[in-house]
């Protein structure tokens, strides 16, 4: 039988300290994954074992160690072009259908809504300098947020080790758009400027934010309950402009969450509009 050194009454205790701050549920089952990442938690933040560690959550008053806690129990898996397709029909369909409408204000707004370390975003800004280069008149922003401090300080310096790269980024791109730094590489000045990075908590109250023509929130409502789910949908609805597109994750949905939005399937890839 398998043991854990976290014991239920503190599993329970961080699984809602957890969920009250960043929606994200953690199963039964989960006890291991709380337990090796707290216990990496304890070592970065030189506390002797688990027990100080919750002891100390308690108590309530280390704020840096709770956004530690809340970081360490988000999954921050990404990778260059990842799946692919999101960003083929982005490239094929999406961004021609933008640039063709008539628009006086002549202005592009994209938001990577949980942008990890930034490949998203940078990918997109890759996409734009790639392929529509010529777009000079117009004014785009592409805006990159995640729950995570850590993660948006990272994605901002644009620095990423070999393993990082090897992880989708086709290798004319990297060297087109990547400066060695060290053992690592840094992306170009060109790229970073493009995006505006901030740290944002999905399920607390949004600041303003601009009409977004594509919102890409993908790979991040799988860990939140229906209802949490709901709520991110209506402030979308919201957000998005006529004829604005959602990309969600291959194993998300807005069916059975939210009927005004419409499901499209462009070259086997799902995305959505909110219906007119």
């Amino acid at each position: 039988m398998v043991t854990f050194s976290i014991s239920r009454t503190d599993f329970e205790f961080i699984r809602e300290f957890v969920k009250s701050r960043s929606a994200i549920v953690l199963d039964d089952g989960k006890e291991y994954l709380v337990e090796s990442r707290l216990l990496q938690v304890a070592r970065k933040e030189s506390l002797d074992s688990l027990e100080v560690l919750i002891q100390k959550l308690r108590l309530g008053l280390d704020k840096s160690l709770q956004e530690s806690v809340v970081d360490a129990m988000t999954t921050n898996e990404t990778s260059w072009f990842r799946d692919l397709r999101p960003f083929e029909i982005l490239r094929e369909k999406i961004l021609p259908e933008i640039f063709a409408r008539n628009n006086p204000q002549a202005e592009l707004n994209i938001w990577s809504a949980a942008c990890s370390s930034g490949q998203e975003p940078y990918t997109i800004a890759m996409i734009l300098k790639e392929h529509f280069a010529n777009k000079h008149g117009w004014n785009i922003n592409i805006l990159g947020c995640d729950l995570s401090g850590e993660m948006v300080s990272r994605a901002k310096e644009g620095i990423y080790s070999k393993l990082e790269l090897n992880r989708g980024l086709p290798a004319l791109l990297m060297v087109k758009y990547f400066e060695q730094e060290g053992r690592n590489a840094r992306i170009k000045k060109e790229l970073r400027d493009m995006i505006d990075y901030r740290q944002m908590n999905l399920v607390k109250p949004w600041p303003y934010l601009p009409k977004m023509d594509v919102i890409f929130l993908r790979n991040v409502m799988i860990y939140f309950a229906p209802e949490v789910k709901r709520e991110i949908l209506r402030k979308i609805k919201t957000l998005l402009k006529p004829g604005g597109y959602l990309l969600l994750g291959a194993a998300e949905t807005t069916i059975n969450l939210d009927d005004s939005f419409e499901v499209m399937r462009l070259n086997r890839t799902t995305c959505y509009k909110v219906r007119e």
